[in-house]
């Protein structure tokens, strides 16, 4: 028995031996490995930027624009009339003005090609007398340049300059690698009129929107100040992944906050320009409105809060294709649509007259449909006229939904200022209800229910038995409020 002891206890302690050597080989492993990783992490962080720098900078210029300007000294004038940015960002560039002067403004940009064309923003040229261009010292100073087109919906425009074999650089791809969260970025541009600065930082943000239609920014801490305008957002193969446009800051200077266009839509916008000298831009002929998670039960065959919700088809390419109020745009052109700002983005990017395939979604089901894309300079103008008929319907008042109801007639027509003919007009809302609480409004006109027209009490009536049969507990409205569509659900009386 004793010796069966000390053998077990030689076990024992051979057996802690070999556990002891198996965690330290286990600890040495670890090690190695989070060294490889340091090893790895230390590479992808550049050490110094001194190359990249050298590499691009005769490609970025200061622009210098003259402008004869009546006063604008208040602080909504920082911006030009009309800016995407006027009301709630600090302009980047221009100062305000004491009475009718000539005033210079500073901005940046960047050469695209060997030719001379030049990208920067619209707000830095706009309405300008004449334009500069100041390339990187030791380059051309004061050489003019010509307006090739701007956009202001996306604040881009085109310069050209009279040169040859000058230093470009050439657009990335603001979706890959590179232009992620957390990738390196590295700025330039003309910073307070000081000339030519680097600054450099991480990608903060993507998919970031002001107030454009066709927002699409990339926020960065990059440092960015008024004069980068225009300037180029470089990732760190030196391509261009956007246009420094906006700062967000209380006091004029950057906090970390900066917004640059991300060049998934500048190529395209900069192509158009200069090809045709103006955007034409793909136009599917529709109003549309994000899909809320209310809605999910008034829709058939929705099972979440996505896709763009169709509120109105006037006459052209979605009507042609037999598209219809209520619809749910779930796919264009091969792309899974997830709201209302994806599709006028993709859409937008389009070429006019491209034959489009297009699934919607239509009282539970599927169909796919074909629209050829008209262009949206020229019809969307004309696309929503307002009506002229004289409604003549008897009056019939009833309080439905926390909402008081009357079909149309010509004294709640003047009254109201209404633009329609049929549909039941909001005389009065309770202040607790449902509807109030999502800002329905006295004057508006309920045109649908259930996907179907109303213009009678009656009509409403029957749209929420036929909710309420269905085992609905919520029914989706059309309400029009000056000629704008809109759908609401509200949800049904036990």
């Amino acid at each position: 028995m004793k010796s069966k002891a000390i053998a077990l206890q030689q076990g024992h302690g051979q057996a802690r031996r070999l556990s002891m050597a198996g965690l330290a080989m286990l600890t040495l492993a670890m090690l190695f490995l989070l060294g490889q990783v340091s090893a790895v992490l230390a590479q992808e962080r550049p050490a110094t930027f001194a190359d990249l720098a050298e590499q691009i900078s005769p490609s970025v210029v200061n622009i210098t624009t003259s402008t004869v300007i009546a006063g604008r000294t208040g602080p909504g004038d920082l911006l030009p009339e009309g800016s995407p940015f006027e009301d709630f960002f600090n302009d980047l560039d221009r100062g305000p003005g004491n009475g009718a002067q000539r005033s210079s403004a500073l901005g940046s940009g960047f050469v695209i090609s060997a030719d001379g064309y030049i990208v920067t923003n619209n707000h830095v040229i706009e309405d300008a007398d004449e334009i500069l261009i100041e390339f990187f010292p030791g380059g051309e100073e004061g050489v003019p340049a010509e307006l090739v087109g701007t956009d202001p919906n996306t604040d881009i425009a085109v310069l050209k300059v009279d040169l040859d074999d000058l230093p470009f650089v050439e657009f990335g791809d603001s979706n890959a690698v590179g232009a992620r969260v957390g990738d390196w970025v590295m700025a330039m541009g003309n910073p307070l009129g000081q000339g030519f600065s680097v600054s450099a930082g991480i990608v903060s943000a993507r998919n970031r929107s002001l107030q454009g239609t066709y927002d699409d920014y990339i926020q960065t801490d990059a440092a960015i100040n008024r004069g980068n305008s225009g300037g180029p957002l470089f990732n760190m193969d030196g391509e261009v992944v956007g246009v420094n446009t906006a700062i967000l800051s209380p006091n004029g200077g950057s906090i970390g906050i900066g917004f640059a266009m991300s060049s998934a839509v500048v190529t395209n916008v900069v192509d158009q320009l200069i090809e045709f000298g103006e955007t034409r831009r793909g136009w599917l002929g529709v109003r549309i409105q994000d899909v809320t998670p209310d809605m999910i039960d008034a829709i058939d065959g929705l099972d979440m809060a996505r896709g763009a919700l169709v509120t109105d088809v006037p006459a052209g390419p979605a009507e042609d294709a037999g598209m219809l109020s209520g619809d749910v745009i779930v796919n264009f052109d091969s792309v899974a649509i997830e709201d209302t700002r994806e599709l006028v983005r993709i859409v937008g990017n389009s070429p006019v007259g491209k034959e489009v395939p297009v699934t919607v979604l239509r009282n539970g089901t599927l169909d796919e449909l074909t629209v050829v894309l008209g262009r949206r300079e020229t019809s969307e103008a004309v696309a929503f006229p307002a009506s002229s008929e004289e409604p003549e319907i008897a009056p019939e008042d009833a309080e439905i939904l926390g909402l008081m109801l009357s079909p149309i007639t010509p004294e709640l027509t003047d009254q109201f200022g209404l633009d329609i003919a049929e549909g039941l007009v909001i005389t009065a809302i309770n202040p607790s209800s449902e509807a109030a609480s999502k800002g329905l409004l006295e004057g508006d006109v309920i045109t649908e229910a259930g996907q179907q027209a109303v213009a009678q009490i009656s009509d409403l009536e029957s749209r929420i038995q036929e909710a309420k049969d269905g085992g609905r507990k919520s029914l989706l409205m059309l309400v029009r409020r000056g000629g704008d569509p809109r759908f609401v659900a509200l949800p049904l009386d036990d």
